[in-house]
């Protein structure tokens, strides 16, 4: 064989090769996200926040990303099922709201990065290390909502001094909820106020027969522990607190705008944001192990007058001139 022909077969068989290889289809990113309930087709919110934000990434649902939504509907059992399913799909990230779901995530692999958007301490539920040094799989944000619940109680006495009672609306199979009321309690012992539980259970919840539960005790107000569970029912919940003309204070500033008469949260779209962020730094590359864990920044606490009106309140100058968004 002469080195023309040579050299002329190499080229070929390399530009072959090449061609061969440009062909090959581009691995597209699958992303897992496990909700408490709802149809994504519908969900608002934080979820939507979070596809925006992906989207203003670069990434296209369907086009150049995968997600792969799994919702529990309320049922707190489902969690671990959900995970499963997503982990057997190997997807290259996992994200969750939801305390139970990322627990259960962490269980179930050592290897898909995980990324949290949750309500609780994760250092002191045992998910990760420290917020600085994560380790493991998992990163994300803590929206410390647990850490506000003195901060709301105490906004609720400031706003009916008088309140010697509060009932406390939770889900009562919840892992989140339980921790959460026991903090309350400490502040609560503080305030002189004595808090009493009423619990539902999903997936379909009883909520009318504990605001009547609480009416009958002679409970005057009332603080909702947000989860997966009961942010599913806002409008609900307020009207009901409406109805039985309670004074009601939120974990969530959807509640209020619900209806309910005060919230006191961090951002949520913020949170939400900042989870998509961390999609995107891992796709790229980023190793969970090496980004710490987010705290929120910004804190809202919201006020509806219109609400104040319907069950005969007068909120007290004070704590109107606190409020960083008053509903008319």
């Amino acid at each position: 064989m002469s080195r023309k022909i040579f050299f002329a077969l190499t080229a070929l068989h390399f530009a072959l090769c090449l061609s061969a290889e440009a062909q090959q289809p581009t691995k597209i990113p699958r992303i897992g996200y496990v909700s408490g309930g709802g149809d994504p087709k519908t969900l608002t919110g934080g979820i939507e926040t979070f596809r925006q934000v992906l989207r203003e990434l670069g990434y296209i649902e369907g086009k150049n990303i995968v997600v792969e939504y799994r919702y529990a509907e309320g049922g707190v059992d489902m969690f671990p099922a959900l995970v499963a399913e997503l982990v057997r799909l190997k997807v290259d990230v996992l994200v969750s709201p939801v305390t139970t779901a990322i627990r259960a995530a962490k269980e179930s692999t050592k290897t898909i990065p995980i990324v949290m958007v949750i309500p609780s301490d994760p250092v002191a539920t045992g998910l990760i290390d420290s917020l600085a040094r994560p380790g493991g799989n998992i990163t994300g944000v803590t929206r410390l909502t647990r850490d506000l619940s003195g901060k709301r109680l105490e906004l609720l006495k400031d706003a009916i001094p008088d309140v010697t009672r509060v009932a406390v609306l939770l889900d009562a199979n919840g892992e989140g909820p339980k921790i959460s009321f026991k903090e309350y309690e400490t502040t609560a012992r503080a305030l002189k106020i004595q808090i009493q539980s009423f619990g539902v259970r999903g997936p379909n919840p009883d909520l009318e027969g504990a605001f009547q539960a609480a009416v009958k005790a002679r409970v005057p107000a009332l603080i909702t522990i947000h989860n997966s569970l009961i942010v599913r029912y806002p409008k609900r919940i307020a009207d009901l607190a409406v109805k039985y003309r309670m004074p009601s204070m939120y974990e969530g500033s959807q509640y209020a705008e619900s209806g309910g008469l005060m919230s006191y949260s961090a951002n949520d779209a913020d949170q939400y944001r900042r989870a998509a962020v961390f999609v995107d730094k891992i796709l790229k590359g980023a190793k969970p192990a090496d980004l710490p864990v987010e705290q929120p920044t910004k804190f809202e606490f919201v006020i509806n007058l219109k609400t104040a009106k319907q069950i005969g309140l007068t909120i007290p100058p004070n704590v109107l001139v606190r409020a960083d968004r008053v509903i008319k």
